[in-house]
């Protein structure tokens, strides 16, 4: 077996010592981060831990059918436990609620590999080498030794193919082929987990994907792309927040396009921008580092308070300065 680091025997023993465990999420959770929370509960459970799952926002629709045992609550307050253990979450601040409900508590593990990582746990594995949280969470149960069920590998398989973008993105490893494969040898349901993930969009997202291409825009010599989400186009399409997950691929895709870019209306003054590049000279976790947030270097965000027309000018001539920086 290949070697492990240490980090991994020290939250297999704090996991042995201990009987009640919460496994928080960060807010808006994705594909990796729910994955990761169900795969790591099931495990778990199955070793005769006592679970709870918090996060604060619902389900997207299309990660549904891996909660079918509804193991995700909403957090409560007045809830104590042995350890509480964070997935894919960079900073305590992205638990939002479930940050607030986790005080009483005697351990926290930080299992993430976003680069940002703030390190706020007791205990923290953070591993930005790893494409997802979820390939993680695959060689901490392996190293256990712990057996990988159907419904784990479906979770798991969900996080890792998610945050690779289908295994499209350059920092899918062979280890990530590796792990994926071995997830299917143990049951994961590719034709299920393809057609809930990619293939099964709802009407709402269709109407969403034809203001975008209708309403994006190009600068910088077309090398990047960006458009808005307002309040009123979701109420116009009848989407929800959940139906943005991806829709920036779309224009990332353009040939020229190096940067693509979503400003998204949370509040008249408060604004959720999300950043994708494409060369690895320019990395977005830098430039929403500029704004208090962060991510990886080829996908990042940030949510910006200020005037609309006002963060758009700031977020663009930052994209435009690294670009000219990466020359």
């Amino acid at each position: 077996m290949k070697t492990h680091p240490q980090i991994i025997d020290r939250i297999l023993e704090v996991i042995r010592e201990h009987q009640t465990f919460c496994i928080v999420g960060h807010v808006r959770p994705d594909g990796d981060c729910i994955g990761s929370q169900l795969g790591l509960a099931l495990a778990l459970r199955n070793e005769g831990k006592k679970v709870t799952v918090w996060n604060e926002d619902s389900i997207p629709l299309k990660y549904k059918f891996l909660n079918a045992e509804g193991l995700i609550e909403k957090p409560r307050r007045g809830g104590k436990f042995d350890c509480v253990i964070a997935t894919d979450c960079a900073s305590f601040e992205r638990l939002g609620k479930a940050g607030e409900c986790i005080a009483a508590r005697k351990t926290f593990i930080n299992i993430d590999h976003h680069e940002s990582n703030t390190r706020y746990a007791d205990v923290n594995w953070v591993s930005p080498r790893e494409p997802s949280t979820g390939e993680l969470i695959f060689r901490l149960l392996k190293v256990a030794r712990w057996p990988i069920t159907r419904p784990i590998a479906d979770n798991l398989f969900t996080a890792i193919s998610t945050d690779t973008g289908s295994f499209q993105y350059p920092t899918t490893r062979p280890g990530t082929l590796h792990a994926s494969a071995e997830l299917v040898t143990r049951g994961a349901n590719l034709a299920k987990i393809c057609d809930e993930v990619y293939q099964s969009y709802p009407l709402s997202r269709a109407k969403l994907l034809k203001h975008v291409y209708s309403k994006f825009r190009l600068t910088a010599g077309d090398r990047i792309a960006w458009f808005w989400l307002k309040k009123q186009d979701f109420a116009r399409t009848g989407a929800e927040s959940d139906d943005t997950e991806g829709l920036i691929d779309h224009i990332r895709a353009i040939e020229p396009v190096v940067v693509a870019c979503v400003f998204e209306e949370l509040e008249p003054e408060l604004t959720r921008i999300s950043l994708r590049s494409k060369n690895n000279q320019v990395n977005v976790s830098e430039i929403c580092g500029q704004f208090g947030g962060g991510g990886h270097p080829a996908a990042a965000g940030a949510r910006i308070p200020g005037k609309p027309l006002s963060v758009q000018r700031k977020v663009i001539a930052a994209v435009k300065r690294a670009l000219n920086d990466a020359r």
